[in-house]
């Protein structure tokens, strides 16, 4: 019954006029889908797996372009005694028969991107309850496995095509819309001149005095003021303010980098708006990078930094846009910032 009406309500969506290029990210049962805004779908198993994970992804489009991954490990590395997960794997209990032609194998992790491959794989699991690994702890639960499918079909408006994955139809596969256009954020231009030694300690000096004015919680002697040049005529000055156990909150302002000092505040809105309905960024753990000239946050769920949000902005002469946005909102060892889903790309 659930499932039933996770469909209806999918097919609903899929029938009113959505922006297609909205980012997406959801969670049914043990699975957790996330679509970005280019309808780049990555599906995987959650919760108490102990370190056994199948992932798949699916760009959108016409093409069967997609991958299966099945990967032994997480953030902390197998023991070098854990034997070859291939020929291990057991559905519901029973051994599940794969054909090793289209897989590319290595002890611990399975991948194919052969799109028959994928589709009798998911007719074989779809409705069971889990995968095993025998004589090991690992379990891919398949509860939620189904409406994870449809939901990206439903995303990339594949519902009633010969390319769905669930409900397949009669509609070619040229039926199905093509990803949208990628947003594009206008490379760093000539590198800025380098900040004087005057103009350094000149801007330092006047970071300590904003840092000293502000009403921040951190304590003083753990405050941090950092100064990098943006462009021939701004500077970026940062201060740390707030701190928790693992992240550290910042204020930012871009400044003129001559005296007299003009100000604004560094405001990061995004492009779409996130589940907790702010658009508006905190600079949490931030840093500029001089070699990329980019500014980047990371805000962690945990000290373990295996969920939260990371996120990189370009400067575009008035403002930081936008680059990346990734986010992964379940905490469980699984990977780490380099590798959680993403809701935002450009070019």
């Amino acid at each position: 019954m659930r499932f039933r009406n996770v469909f209806t309500l999918l097919v609903g969506l899929c029938a009113a006029p959505l922006l297609w290029a909205a980012p997406a990210q959801q969670t049914f049962s043990d699975w957790q889908v996330t679509c970005n805004n280019q309808n780049f779908c990555v599906a995987r198993n959650i919760g108490d797996h102990n370190g056994l994970v199948m992932s798949l992804s699916r760009s959108a489009g016409a093409r069967t372009d997609a991958s299966l991954r099945i990967d032994f490990g997480g953030i902390g590395t197998p023991s070098a005694k854990e034997p070859p997960i291939a020929g291990r794997l057991l559905l519901d209990g029973q051994p599940l028969k794969m054909s090793n032609a289209q897989w590319k194998i290595t002890p611990w992790h399975l991948m194919t991107d052969n799109p028959q491959t994928i589709a009798d794989l998911l007719v074989t699991i779809q409705e069971s309850q889990a995968l095993t690994l025998q004589g090991g702890k690992g379990v891919i639960s398949l509860v939620g496995l189904k409406a994870a499918l449809l939901f990206i079909d439903a995303q990339q408006k594949r519902v009633g095509s010969e390319t769905a994955w669930i409900k397949k139809g009669d509609s070619p596969p040229l039926s199905v819309p093509p990803a949208p256009a990628l947003k594009e954020v206008a490379q760093p231009g000539v590198a800025p001149t380098p900040l004087t030694h005057q103009q350094l300690n000149d801007l330092l000096d006047y970071g300590n005095v904003r840092m000293n004015n502000s009403q921040c919680s951190l304590d003083p002697m753990r405050r941090q003021v950092r100064v990098a040049a943006l462009t021939d005529d701004t500077a970026l000055l940062m201060i740390d303010c707030e701190a928790g156990a693992y992240n550290v909150v910042d204020l930012a302002w871009l400044v003129s980098r001559q005296k007299p000092f003009s100000t604004r505040p560094v405001r990061l809105r995004l492009p779409f708006t996130p589940d907790n309905g702010n658009d508006e960024m905190e600079l949490m753990n931030a840093m500029f990078e001089d070699k990329s000239r980019e500014l980047t946050t990371l805000a962690k769920g945990r000290g373990l930094g295996d969920c939260g949000v990371a996120s990189r902005w370009r400067f575009d002469g008035q403002r930081f846009r936008l680059v990346r946005y990734a986010q992964e909102p379940t905490c469980d060892s699984w990977h780490g910032p380099d590798a959680w889903p993403t809701l935002w790309v450009t070019r």
